[in-house]
This record gives structure tokens, C-alpha cells and sequence, in this order.
């Protein structure tokens, strides 16, 4: 049984990454999807597909490197756990890495980058940090 299912991707996202994949699997949910579309969006992973149907439905997440054979993603984690759940304000979101990363926060609009939320005005919950 699977506690923290984006921890899981998360965790695929940078093995793959380490191990030099072009692209990784995990099964699909509407939080998860969501979250790969924001760390496509901004440039971190290549496309988002979905494979399958049902239950056996599959995110497969493309891994982008750079010109020079690295990979986009320097790290990636978790900052809100299923037991330490962290929330943030509108004005207390931070830049990440002042500003050369970003956050994934989930808000009452969806799930959206930190300077997405900082422009709408809006907090939640801070799902994972990159850079």
C-alpha cells in the first residue's frame, strides 16, 4: 500500500533522471497528473501522456536534458508529507532558489506554480519545491 503517491512520482521523476531514461512511469491520478503538467509547463520534464484505461492507466512522463547531456532537474521534493501538512498564504510564498526554482502548490483554483499563485493572489498547500 502506497502512503504518498507524489512522493512516489517525485522519486521516479529523479531516478529516472540519475539512471539516464528518457522517460518514466507511474499510474495515473487526476493530483498526479496535474502536477506533471505544471513541471512540463515550466520546463523542468518534457511531455505528459497518458497511457491505458481504467485502473491499469499510466502517467509516462517524458525526462528533458540539457544541451549538454544534463538533466533539467538539479532536485526535487516533497515538502508537505501526508503527516506534516504545510499551507502558506498568498504573501508568504518564497522564491525557490531565488527564483531559478520553483514550488508546485495546490490551491482552491488548482494546482499551479508558485508565481501562478503570487499573481493570483491565492495559498495552499506547497506540494514539492525544483530547481
Amino acid at each position: 500500500m502506497m502512503t504518498d503517491p507524489i512522493s512516489d512520482m517525485l522519486t521516479r521523476i529523479r531516478n529516472a533522471g540519475r539512471a539516464r531514461h528518457r522517460q518514466t512511469r507511474c499510474p495515473a491520478s487526476k493530483l498526479r497528473q496535474a502536477v506533471a503538467n505544471v513541471l512540463s509547463t515550466e520546463g523542468f520534464i518534457g511531455d505528459v501522456n497518458v497511457d491505458g484505461e481504467g485502473v491499469d492507466k499510466e502517467l509516462v512522463l517524458n525526462i528533458r536534458y540539457s544541451d549538454d547531456g544534463r538533466v533539467m532537474i538539479d532536485e526535487i521534493h516533497r515538502v508537505s508529507t501526508p503527516g506534516r501538512r504545510v499551507y502558506v498564504g498568498s504573501g508568504d510564498i518564497r522564491p525557490v532558489r531565488n527564483g531559478l526554482g520553483m514550488s508546485v502548490i495546490s490551491t482552491s483554483k488548482g494546482v499551479m506554480c508558485d508565481r501562478d499563485a503570487r499573481e493570483a493572489g491565492i495559498g495552499g498547500e506547497v506540494l514539492c519545491e525544483v530547481w
